[in-house]
């Protein structure tokens, strides 16, 4: 058995603020870490593999969502309204996620995974994609 790896995204803040990233969930023993939640600083941690997601304006809106409509602090023990659920559902809809079956590459636009809805924050949002559920992340405005 190979040993664990631990890849920290974004460590330093010295990435930029433009990258968006989903994580598919998938034995590979690579880890991925990141800090979510605004300033409320939680630290999740996702195995899988990672895919880059160019989505600006789904970006800008996800940013908009959580840092000023929610004020950067987090939406641990929240209650969203319905709307602020549709919201999220309709930015995820409209990003883009590339699929491959070794063939063919293909788009196909991400869906909230309702089942793990609950889990969702600033820079931690739980979504299904053809190659199976992952995290959407980007980096956390703190």
């Amino acid at each position: 058995m190979s040993a664990r790896r631990y890849v920290f995204l974004d460590p330093d803040g010295s990435g930029g603020d433009t990258w968006l990233y989903v994580v598919v969930e998938a034995a590979t023993g690579v880890y991925y870490q990141q800090q979510y939640g605004g300033t409320a600083c939680r630290q999740g941690q996702v195995e899988g593999f990672l895919v880059p997601v160019a989505a600006d304006d789904a970006l800008e809106a996800l940013r908009r969502l959580f840092e000023q409509d929610f004020l950067g602090a987090g939406t641990r023990n929240r209650t969203w309204a319905d709307a602020e659920w549709e919201r999220l559902r309709q930015i995820v809809g409209t990003t883009p996620y590339w699929a491959c079956d070794g063939r063919v590459e293909e788009p196909h636009d991400l869906r909230l995974d309702e089942d793990r809805a609950d889990e969702a924050d600033e820079a931690w949002v739980p979504v299904l994609t053809p190659d199976g559920p992952g995290v959407l992340l980007w980096r956390n405005s703190d």
